[in-house]
Parts: structure tokens; sequence; C-alpha cells
């Protein structure tokens, strides 16, 4: 019998912390990514981002499917997407592209870090209303990781404007409509791979 109840408060307690555990793993990945970059390993770099982000797209759902929306569970979001959303891809990014510019190029690389950063604070302390002011960090990650499979296409000084252009896109204050639901979403599974680009910031 206590061996029984010992099991069931264990479960309940790994429970309560799903989705701090993928929020967490979403953290590792970017840490990977960002280690990846340094070690010239750039195909895995843009991997782990990638993996990074469909773990950011569940770790609200299955907040609020648990009821563990906490303010732990958010700053510990913000924390994890400036990291894999805002350092991950600038510094692949300014490796590959940017490094070439000198000053200018890191410049540009922590002008985009710097508005990602902007936007995770304004969201953590905006209240909820259905709407997204700026675009989140997420999906200016994942532009800017996609610009990865251009770099043979396009001139170096594209990417200079892509990253001014996703930081002043995310400090800007026009809204973006928020997805509903995990339920809309099971109805309507399509939306999910559109809504890659509308992650919580």
């Amino acid at each position: 019998m206590l061996i029984t109840e010992r099991m069931d408060h264990t479960i309940k307690k790994l429970r309560s912390q799903t989705a701090n555990t993928i929020t967490v793993g979403n953290m590792l990945f970017g840490g990977a990514s960002l280690m990846a970059t340094l070690n010239g390993s750039y195909s895995y770099s843009v991997l782990f981002i990638f993996i990074a982000a469909f773990l950011d797209r569940f770790d609200g759902m299955v907040a609020r499917k648990f009821n563990q929306e906490s303010d732990l569970g958010k700053q510990l979001d913000s924390m994890s997407d400036i990291l894999s959303f805002g350092v991950a891809p600038a510094i692949l990014i300014y490796q590959l592209v940017l490094s070439e510019f000198g000053f200018v190029g890191m410049v540009f690389t922590v002008f985009y870090i710097s508005a990602g950063a902007f936007r995770l604070a304004r969201f953590n302390i905006s209240e909820s209303t259905g709407y997204f002011t700026g675009l989140p960090i997420t999906a200016a990650g994942t532009v800017v990781t996609l610009s990865y499979f251009g770099i043979s296409l396009f001139s170096p000084v594209v990417y200079m404007f892509l990253f001014i252009l996703c930081a002043l896109l995310m400090v800007s204050t026009f809204t973006l409509k928020k997805f509903k639901k995990l339920k809309t979403l099971r109805k309507r599974p399509q939306l999910f791979y559109f809504g890659q680009f509308h992650a919580l910031g």
C-alpha cells in the first residue's frame, strides 16, 4: 500500500512538471544548436533549432491541458525562446554570412537578439487578449533559420536586411490573432502546420 501511494505521488509530481520538462528540452536543443554552430556543424545546428521549435509548439498546449500554467513556466519558456530562436539562429547566420561584414555584422546580429529579448519581455508583462503584439520570436527564429538554405542563392546583404526586418517586426505593435487551443487543432490538424509561424512568444 505504501509503495502504491509513493508511486502515485511520484507520477503526479512528474505529471505536474511535464510542460516545464518540454520547455527545458527546448532550451537544451537551443544550446545544442549553438554548440553545433561553434563547432562548424551547421546542418546539425539547423536540425536542433527545428526540434526546439517543435517542443516549443507543444509546451503551452501541455500546460493548458494539465492545468500547469505558472509564472515559472512562463519565464522558463522565455529563457528557452531567447536561446533557441534568438541567439542560436543569429549566431548560425552570423558565422556563415554576416561575419564577413566585421563590426557591422556584429551590430546587426546583436540588434536582432536584443529585439527578440524585448519582444519576450513585453509578452511577459502583457495581459492575454487573444492577439500577439509584434512578430513572435519563434516565427522570426524560424525564418532566420530557414534562410540557411538560401545562402548559396542570396547576396550576404540580403541577410543584413532580413535581420533588420525580423527585429523591427518583433518590436513593432502590429497584432496577430492567436490560434484556438488544442481542441481546435485536433479538429482541424492543418492549422498545426500553419500555426508553427504563430508559436508562443
